[in-house]
């Protein structure tokens, strides 16, 4: 399941930003640098990582009135030295003052598309599909979807309205696992919507699947208790994901459970931004104070 974000909701969410940025103006700019001032800048990459969010970025600069160009899309690798985008022959200003918003979006979201990649590179071959989560900053939960897109991982359900996933919660106030499930499956409007049960344990499991669950999702489990729930569950023919204190160290043994899916909530919530920095290039006498 993915949701593309149009370039009006992008330009909305930059235009936010740079309002949030300078609500009254860039004041040191326009103090320090003369707007007959024009440069180049290239933005950088610090360190190895995956790129996304250039259009993001891109946005910054254009609404500030720089003009930019991007060399690296999102999905593409990067190393330290590498030039991700280019501003040309811009004013002063627009540069500065699109700067930092430019550099937030873009260095969060491809933290957490190199995340998502660390992760599925440590999946390669086990046939596990790295998924996210509904944990993102709000407002922004299109644009690290799409990150995890970039870094070759896949999406859960957008939102509670895209699919239903029966949680611990749903089954206390429920009544218990077969009461949610049989509810769910009678309440589905066709047989395509998302319909999936968390279960913490073997009873739970058999109980959702006794009771018509297709897919079923194993919280903080043992691995040795999701192999056995793998076998169970494969055979009753439903598809297993895992999800619950996944982290790069152990990713690969929870495949290795023969699990069809692997959910992480950092790669969004709190995945290590990718080091970049903006280089402005102004080799011209700056004009005469007036």
């Amino acid at each position: 399941m993915a949701y593309t974000l149009s370039p009006g909701e992008i330009s909305s969410f930059v235009r936010l930003a740079l309002e949030e940025d300078a609500p009254f103006g860039d004041i040191t700019s326009e103090a320090c640098v003369d707007e007959r001032v024009r440069v180049n800048a290239v933005l950088v990459a610090k360190a190895p990582g995956v790129v996304a969010g250039t259009e993001f970025a891109r946005e910054a600069f254009e609404q500030c009135g720089a003009r930019c160009l991007v060399l690296i899309e999102d999905g593409r690798k990067v190393k330290p030295g590498d030039t991700i985008l280019r501003v040309v022959d811009s004013p002063a200003r627009a540069v500065l003052r699109a700067e930092r918003v430019a550099l937030n979006f873009l260095a969060h979201l491809s933290g957490a598309a190199t995340a998502t990649a660390q992760l599925v590179a440590a999946v390669d071959g086990t046939g596990a599909i790295i998924l996210d989560t509904r944990k993102t900053t709000p407002g922004m939960r299109a644009a690290e979807k799409a990150a995890v897109r970039a870094g070759g991982g896949h999406n859960h359900r957008l939102s509670l309205s895209h699919g239903i996933l029966i949680k611990e919660n749903h089954i206390r106030a429920a009544g218990g696992v077969r009461t949610a499930v049989q509810r769910a499956l009678a309440a589905r409007t066709s047989p395509e919507m998302w319909l999936e049960v968390e279960v913490t344990d073997l009873n739970e499991l058999r109980e959702a699947l006794d009771a018509g669950a297709k897919m079923v999702l194993l919280d903080n489990m043992s691995e040795e208790m999701m192999r056995q729930a793998v076998e169970i569950a494969h055979e009753a023919g439903a598809l297993v994901e895992a999800s619950g204190n996944i982290t790069l160290s152990n990713v690969r043994r929870v495949a290795e459970t023969g699990v069809d899916f692997i959910s992480v909530g950092y790669i969004t919530h709190s995945a290590p931004w990718l080091d970049l920095s903006l280089l402005v290039e102004h080799d011209l006498p700056s004009p005469p104070l007036e």
